[in-house]
């Protein structure tokens, strides 16, 4: 394994990194200003565009996709740049067309996706003119176990109706998000993997409702869309919109969900960095009991501490990116599984130390931490929570 950076995307890195400290962390404050303005409102603030604007123009756009519509890198070859887009979880990802839940949603339709669906749909997300929702978890049943799903998708003639209700649908609470991705069962009788599929469905079809967004520790994620409950009353689509064939959903969730855990895995680590580099700054200009906070032992050992989660955390992060390159994703799953595991939990200790050195400055929004660490702890629950990753990690390690 050689995480040495060839010459295209050592380019990438410095260009990505330029524009994060010049342009995407100086507009946090703008982009804050906008949401307070319109405190109501749901949807995309005028920074964004801006900044999505100069991004595209630099040619740092779909970094994330590997395919001829993106930007063609490996999985390797993107990592650091979405750890530095993790420094600014508000505004990085969606600066450069790298925000979940259109990423995830992006691959599905370029992977699975019919020619039509691909140029009615993944087109103007490629393009950043339209924004979509993945809606698969359900507040009636444990949605750990994805097979518990009771959506349903009937047939009927030449349409597909939808039936029932979502939760923790990312971005929903956007107008901008005109397609939302449905997971429900088509047939409650077939073999327990095989009862699910996956359905388009336009946000502005009638039985469509969006009834409530849902907040993180208080954290909404306005300016972007947060996350909603929707309710799916006998929703009536064109049988072209199912995406795979019927039974196919439990498949395409796996491979969707495979990338988005460790692009998650991959941005965590970029906000552990931007806590480190402030809390840097914070214990070199504070002083306490005589003495900069940074010539504090505990300081230094938390700072010791974080270092070294990070360092060990990355390498891992990067070996389960070379292993998804060279033999596949779910030859990857232990690592994707490891990682995912370790790296949120690692990355909320070290934003946990990070707030207790900023004091109550910690737990206001005149900083990021508290935002990142509500963002990351809710990381072990997005994706699969943490209690069933170790159950399949450990059932591996048994079955050696």
């Amino acid at each position: 394994m050689d995480f040495g950076h060839d010459e295209r995307t050592a380019a990438l890195i410095s260009q990505v990194h330029g524009f994060l400290h010049e342009r995407i962390i100086p507009a946090e404050p703008v982009l804050a200003a906008q949401v307070a303005a319109t405190p109501g409102e749901w949807g995309t603030r005028p920074v964004v565009r801006e900044l999505q604007s100069a991004a595209r123009e630099q040619g740092l756009w779909n970094l994330f996709l590997s395919g001829p519509d993106g930007a063609g890198l490996t999985t390797v070859q993107y990592a650091p740049l979405a750890e530095l887009t993790g420094w600014s979880p508000r505004l990085g990802p969606i600066a450069f067309n790298c925000a979940a839940p259109d990423t995830g949603n992006m691959e599905v339709l370029a992977d699975f996706g019919t020619p039509a669906q691909r140029d009615r749909w993944l087109r103007p997300l490629l393009d950043a003119e339209i924004r979509s929702s993945f809606c698969m978890t359900e507040p009636a049943v444990a949605s750990s176990d994805a097979t518990n799903i009771e959506t349903r998708i009937r047939r009927d003639g030449e349409d597909y109706v939808v039936t029932g209700r979502k939760w923790w649908s990312t971005g929903a609470m956007n107008p901008r998000a005109e397609i939302l991705i449905v997971m429900g069962k088509t047939d409650p009788h077939a073999a327990r993997h095989r009862q699910q599929s996956m359905i388009l469905v336009p946000r502005d079809t009638p039985g469509v409702s969006i009834v409530r967004p849902l907040s993180v520790f208080g954290y909404d994620d306005r300016d972007h869309g947060g996350h909603a409950e929707i309710v799916f009353d006998d929703v009536r689509v064109p049988a072209a919109n199912l995406i795979g064939g019927e039974g196919d959903g439990f498949s395409i969730a796996q491979a969707r969900l495979g990338p988005g855990r460790i692009h998650h895995c991959m941005r965590a680590l970029g906000m552990a960095e931007r806590a480190l580099s402030l809390v840097r700054e914070r214990a070199s200009e504070r002083i306490a009991f005589g003495r900069a906070l940074s010539e504090q032992g505990v300081l230094r050992e938390w700072v010791a501490e974080s270092r070294i989660q990070l360092e060990s955390l990355r390498l891992l992060v990067l070996k389960t990116a070379w292993l998804m390159d060279t033999v596949g994703n779910r030859a990857a799953m232990t690592e994707i599984q490891a990682i995912k595991i370790a790296v949120p939990r690692a990355v909320q200790q070290i934003l946990d130390r990070a707030i207790q050195v900023f004091g109550g400055a910690g737990l206001s929004e005149d900083q990021p931490l508290a935002e990142m660490f509500a963002g990351v702890r809710a990381l072990r629950l997005a994706d699969g929570p943490d209690e069933v990753h170790l159950s399949a990690l450990g059932k591996a390690e048994f079955g050696r």
